[in-house]
């Protein structure tokens, strides 16, 4: 239970921290969904015309189901748009578009910190699913004095390191992508000058869950170490 284990307010700044990015993208998103472009463009209008101005006219752009469900394929070069984003004229729809087609330019140029992240996922999905595991089977047997313990619950903390990695990699992947978009639309007249200060809000509240996410993998791995140290 919660107020049993202490280590759970260790989490806590992360949490809160976390609830907080959420939230902000979604209000940001749905003030913004409200706000129609003074171009006229869709999602997948501009997206189509950042990646043209791009040379990537053979990347695909596709609807898929859901909200915020963005993303860009690397392995099939498809940029797939969710349904509030594809055929919706809004700053909300166009700026995360615009951030979705920055990965896409990504790939194409080979901006290494994308290429790092892509190369490591098959590893990070391994790894995120043996770590916790490891952990608390490694906490389990420390509790009966087995020195089997200690190795496994080492093995699972370099495993959730490189979960942190990631996370850690993914920030300027984001956060490029992001400076791509806003350039773009600005130098491609996607939007409006009054209304860079929209899109800007839209991608920044986009970009702080990924801070979220980083900072609630390291505050998990200090309450990993902490219940380590109470078995010694």
């Amino acid at each position: 239970m919660f107020w049993y284990d202490w280590s759970y307010y260790i989490l806590l700044p992360a949490i809160l921290f976390t609830l907080y990015a959420q939230s902000k993208v979604q209000g940001n998103f749905k003030k913004f969904s409200k706000v129609r472009t003074m171009r006229g463009l869709t999602g997948a209008q501009a997206a189509r015309r950042m990646l043209d101005a791009n040379g990537l006219s053979d990347v695909q752009i596709e609807q898929i189901s859901g909200s915020l469900t963005d993303h860009y394929d690397p392995r099939k070069r498809v940029l797939r748009l969710s349904q509030t984003v594809y055929n919706v004229n809004s700053v909300a729809a166009v700026s995360v578009a615009c951030h979705e087609a920055g990965h896409a330019v990504q790939h194409a140029e080979a901006y290494m910190p994308l290429l790092m992240r892509n190369n490591i996922v098959p590893l990070v999905n391994f790894a995120s699913t043996l770590s916790w595991p490891l952990i608390l089977f490694g906490l389990l047997l420390m509790g009966y004095g087995s020195y089997m313990g200690d190795t496994l619950f080492f093995i699972g903390v370099i495993a959730f390191v490189a979960v942190i990695l990631f996370h850690a990699i993914t920030l300027p992947v984001e956060f490029n992508a992001s400076s791509r978009a806003l350039q773009q639309m600005e130098g491609l007249g996607l939007i409006a000058e009054e209304e860079e200060g929209g899109a800007k809000k839209v991608l920044r509240a986009a970009a702080m869950t990924y801070v979220a996410s980083l900072a609630m993998a390291v505050m998990n791995l200090i309450r990993i170490l902490a219940l380590r140290g109470r078995r010694d």
